[in-house]
């Protein structure tokens, strides 16, 4: 029985094609220099999703539009269209029904390696960084968690390999919530998630400064001042310690606010080539000029 994913809007078709048009310049650049190109979706979902349109009634100037229920590819399908194809895809999904549907998927395609692993993200990454030499292997990992599950220790086992490009969706508005305006109002339950994603408590200090003490000697009341970009560049900051580059992020959704997400491109390699070619495909792919809708101005 078929399995519905349903979810997506404007920032889900942007995200998609921004992968889709870097992972088939990556294999076009890489496949003269390197035997072994791997691609590793972390959170792969099914490998299609069902959208909806919403039916609109008519008005004085536009025709109803009857509702609309269409399967589109989701990132795991992306991947295995890819030309030049890659060598290895590794599809990560914990939930069982949906690693089910992508074990469909990958037996239309028996000609191809796919591995289906129907576990943790974080431990299954970790798993395969430390069980495979990346001496003769590049590969391309796609981290578009669910939520905030994605650790700080993950993005280190991946950054040290010196071989992987990460594409990263980082939930902004999950950081937001759990990082509340007040350092007070934070609980255990917030402080660990934070912890866990930043991989150590110094976000405390970092996000949450002391200010001096007035006239009485009271310190003032510990506050979160980093608006939503603010936090952005904190979280492009905390990446950069790791990766040996962090590109500009693309903020989505890019039709409206609020801002949800933060679309990263974290390059591993160190050497100046590697760096460099990422660098002109992904600022080229990520550059907001290229992907802003005109609308027409109101009556």
């Amino acid at each position: 029985m078929p399995v519905d994913h349903e979810f997506g809007g404007q920032h889900t078709e942007l995200k998609l094609s921004i992968v889709e048009g870097y992972l088939n310049a990556y294999t076009l650049a890489l496949r003269t220099y390197f035997k072994h190109l791997w691609y590793i979706d972390a959170f792969a979902g099914t490998g299609s999703r069902t959208v909806r349109t919403e039916r609109r009634g008519a008005t004085l100037v536009e025709t109803p539009v009857p509702e609309v229920i269409e399967k589109r590819r989701g990132s795991a399908q992306i991947a295995l269209d890819v030309n030049p194809a890659f060598d290895f895809i590794v599809f990560i999904e914990k939930n069982r029904n949906y690693a089910a549907a992508l074990h469909d998927l990958a037996a239309k395609y028996l000609q191809r390696r796919i591995f289906v692993a129907e576990e943790d993200a974080n431990s299954a990454l970790k798993s395969l960084v430390a069980n495979n030499s990346w001496l003769d292997k590049r590969a391309v990992v796609f981290l578009d968690p669910y939520g905030m599950e994605v650790e700080w220790t993950t993005l280190q086992a991946l950054a040290g390999t010196e071989a992987i490009d990460v594409w990263f969706l980082f939930p902004l508005a999950g950081l937001f919530r759990q990082a509340t305006r007040k350092l007070t109002d934070i609980d255990d339950h917030k402080r660990t998630a934070l912890t866990r994603m930043f991989g150590s408590d110094s976000w405390e200090t970092e996000l949450y400064p002391s200010g001096a003490p007035d006239m009485f000697g009271d310190l003032p009341e510990r506050r979160r001042e980093l608006d939503p970009r603010g936090l952005e560049r904190y979280v492009q900051r905390r990446l950069s310690e790791i990766f040996a580059a962090v590109l500009d992020p693309l903020a989505l959704p890019i039709d409206r606010g609020p801002q949800m997400f933060s679309l990263f491109l974290c390059i591993s390699n160190k050497s100046p080539e590697a760096i460099g070619l990422a660098r002109r495909i992904g600022n080229y792919l990520l550059d907001p000029k290229r992907h802003l809708i005109i609308r027409p101005p109101t009556q």
